[in-house]
């Protein structure tokens, strides 16, 4: 038996997340709506906070099955201020591709969570940097996210820059917003991309089907924000095809979005579709062929190759390159083969 929630709640609160529904939100469970708003959780740490009280719409408690409607103001509390959350430092191994007193490159493995976020407060990049760093630049807006100037999505891999101090911090994210930043990625798509070389431009914001993901609206659009995607064809596979893209913007799935905008999602792309087999033959030796090549990856063929940018005390431009994860370069190869020989 569950008790009343509501005398238990603690003398006081603050407030960690405050998110307000669209006018065109449609009625949703809050477990859900926040699930898709939220980093780095589960449905279950959720609802064991609306069990907690700790759930509050429009300054009430609700239970998980609450309807979020239109304009709701939807709320976590918990009995610790947000920035009071202890980071701990993990040894967790990183591979360091460069080092001084200002900045730290990485070479981030794909399924390494970047930052904490609520109810994940270990395991992730930041903890595993206290450990190898002697020090870390903190952003004043947020202090979860010590030395962090950009990010990489979960099961995306690469190389990351990044600040030890206020200075570099200051510097590094003023390029990235000057669009000074050199960035290339390296994607396996789905389909045979038409030309050599190309542009995807679109606005990049929230899906209105899924707060989860993103889509992506006409550059003409209110909605979303600006993004342009510059490609180029490395390799035809037939049935896919690796590509090498350059940011011209940095938005939140960028890549992942403008490629299934175009109709090439992400080879084993489990959040825009590529997760399953979508060209090809309808034979069971082919199926099993692709089901090997998924298994080889945790999620989307996306690696950071190479960074570039200004030294903020050196003042000279430095590039930093990130080989393939053994699991992606196995795939490049199997695809390699299973072209040679087998698609016309």
């Amino acid at each position: 038996m569950v008790e009343d929630i509501e005398d238990d709640r603690p003398d006081e609160l603050f407030e960690h997340y405050k998110i307000i529904a669209d006018k065109g939100q449609q009625f949703l469970r809050v477990d859900k709506f926040l699930l898709n708003r939220i980093d780095n959780t589960s449905r279950t740490k959720i609802q064991n906070a609306a069990e907690a009280g700790s759930i509050v719409v429009n300054g009430k408690p609700v239970k998980s099955n609450y309807k979020v409607k239109p304009f709701d103001e939807v709320s976590i509390v918990l009995p610790y201020p947000p920035r009071e959350i202890e980071l701990i430092a993990e040894n967790i191994p990183i591979e360091i591709l460069y080092e001084d007193e200002d900045v730290a490159v990485v070479n981030k493995n794909a399924g390494l969570v970047v930052h904490p976020g609520y109810g994940n407060y270990t395991g992730t990049l930041v903890n595993a940097m206290l450990f190898h760093f002697n020090q870390l630049a903190k952003n004043a807006d947020n202090d979860i996210r010590p030395g962090l100037v950009h990010r990489l999505d979960k099961l995306t891999s690469g190389v990351m820059v990044i600040a030890k101090t206020e200075y570099a911090l200051t510097h590094l994210s003023k390029q990235f917003f000057d669009r000074t930043i050199e960035r290339r990625y390296h994607a396996l798509v789905w389909g045979e991309v038409k030309d050599d070389e190309g542009t995807i431009t679109g606005n990049v914001g929230r899906s209105h089907k899924d707060r989860k993901v993103m889509a992506v609206y006409p550059p003409e659009s209110e909605e979303g924000k600006h993004a342009v995607t510059h490609y180029k064809v490395l390799q035809r596979f037939g049935y896919v095809t690796l590509v090498e893209c350059k940011l011209e913007t940095g938005r939140t799935h960028q890549i992942r979005v403008h490629f299934q905008h175009i109709g090439h999602p992400l080879f084993n792309d489990p959040e825009y579709g590529g997760n399953r087999i979508l060209k090809g033959v309808n034979f069971n030796k082919y199926k099993q062929f692709v089901e090997n090549c998924f298994d080889m990856i945790p999620g989307q063929a996306l690696h950071a190759k190479t960074l570039g940018f200004l030294h903020p005390t050196k003042k000279t431009f430095i590039n930093f390159t990130a080989d393939l994860p053994e699991g992606y370069k196995n795939i490049i190869d199997r695809w390699g083969n299973y072209s040679l020989h087998s698609v016309k």
